[in-house]
């Protein structure tokens, strides 16, 4: 039995509150045994490791829930591809994840799906699917090839559906989309999270699809309609329902840090940090695709080869989460909450993963201090040197 006791934290749960100073946090057999003091420790049972903090803070892992590669690799790539894109995420701090999908030919994407949802079954590191697409809106399609996008017809949604299995937990839509709101109605009642993005929509449509059951806005500002003093759009709408999720792609380029910082501010306990990562992510400048279409990175910025448009990311959570605390100024319990308790309330998996309790899956993070990059990651009872040491 392998065990790990981390002593002298400063432990952040994940929950968004005050940190616990000179805590103590155990781990054996892959779960989260014991939290509590670091004098409480000596009476916990012995680790066959044991680590001192020294003060340092300690989280649990970052959940990305909008990724589609890294490493040079995509998931649109093949089974093959899973386990080396989620190596070069684990490496900057990613402990679980779910897989996105971006639009492609509907026949290509739903076998993509149905070979991924038969890994999400056996792999407890992967969370679910996301097929952002292709129901998406042609005004705001972002790096989604126009060709291939369709309205949220019952027969296009049902082929989804049941290629995933029981497998997606949520999925990109424009619901002003002819069918858009039957469709909100019929993946909420098959649990899958409907989340707005690519999108045309009005302050009044998001309010619909909000109220019949979308709970997530897609890296909100981006592909979508901005806020306007006569037509406020669907982030105001996210922003004023309390049951609705704000995802952000926190890499200064994306959204302005200050806009990111009102977010914060007006939903602190809804801003769900994403990478929405692309292959390019962990690897140099150049060339890469994205699904159909050519992309350049250029000082790790991803943009169409034609047109220009951002094409996802090269971030990670690590930095997602530090540039929150460091840039944007975000309070660390709340920076670090967006990245852990967030996302797993986003898809709705809040009772197993996102937090630093007993029971909880044994992910955890020893920060810097200083940068909130992580210096130590731990999961299945195995220390992974982070990207920032190497």
């Amino acid at each position: 039995m392998t065990s790990l006791t981390c002593l002298n934290a400063l432990v952040y749960d994940g929950s968004g509150n005050t940190p616990l100073s000179n805590a103590a946090v155990r781990v054996s057999d892959g779960v989260i045994t014991h939290v509590g003091s670091t004098s409480e420790a000596t009476h916990w049972p012995a680790s066959t490791t044991t680590i001192d903090a020294h003060g340092a803070p300690l989280c649990p892992g970052y959940i990305d829930i909008h990724h589609h590669g890294g490493g040079g690799m995509a998931y649109d790539d093949g089974p093959a591809a899973i386990d080396h894109i989620m190596a070069a995420h684990l490496a900057h701090g990613t402990t679980r994840c779910v897989m996105s999908f971006v639009t492609d030919d509907f026949a290509t994407m739903t076998k993509r799906i149905a070979a991924a949802a038969q890994i999400v079954r056996t792999n407890p590191h992967l969370l679910g699917i996301h097929p952002e697409g292709p129901f998406l809106d042609p005004g705001h399609k972002g790096a989604h090839p126009l060709q291939e996008l369709k309205d949220p017809l019952p027969e296009y949604l049902h082929q989804l559906i049941d290629a995933a299995a029981g497998t997606m937990v949520q999925i990109t839509l424009a619901p002003e989309k002819t069918g858009g709101m039957e469709a909100v109605t019929t993946l909420r009642s098959h649990g899958i999270v409907p989340a707005v993005g690519h999108t045309t929509c009005s302050y009044e449509q998001a309010n619909e699809a909000f109220a019949r059951g979308a709970r997530i806005l897609t890296h909100a500002f981006n592909a979508m309609n901005g806020i306007h003093h006569r037509a406020p759009g669907p982030v105001i709408a996210a922003l004023r329902d309390q049951r609705v999720f704000l995802e952000v792609i926190n890499d200064t380029i994306h959204v302005h840090p200050e806009v990111v910082a009102t977010l914060f501010a007006e939903a602190p306990q809804r801003v769900v940090l994403v990478t929405d990562a692309m292959s390019a992510t962990c690897n140099p400048d150049g060339d890469y695709m994205l699904g159909q279409l050519a992309v350049t990175v250029t000082d790790g910025v991803a943009r169409l080869q034609e047109g220009g448009s951002l094409a996802g990311s090269t971030l990670t959570m690590d930095c997602a989460v530090a540039n929150a605390i460091t840039k944007v100024h975000v309070d660390p319990a709340v920076a670090i909450a967006a990245a852990t308790s967030h996302p797993a309330q986003a898809i709705g998996m809040d009772d197993q993963y996102g937090y630093l309790r007993p029971g909880y899956p044994g992910d955890l993070l020893l920060l810097d201090p200083e940068t909130f990059l992580p210096t130590m990651i731990y999961t299945d009872d195995t220390q992974i040197t982070p990207a920032a040491a190497r």
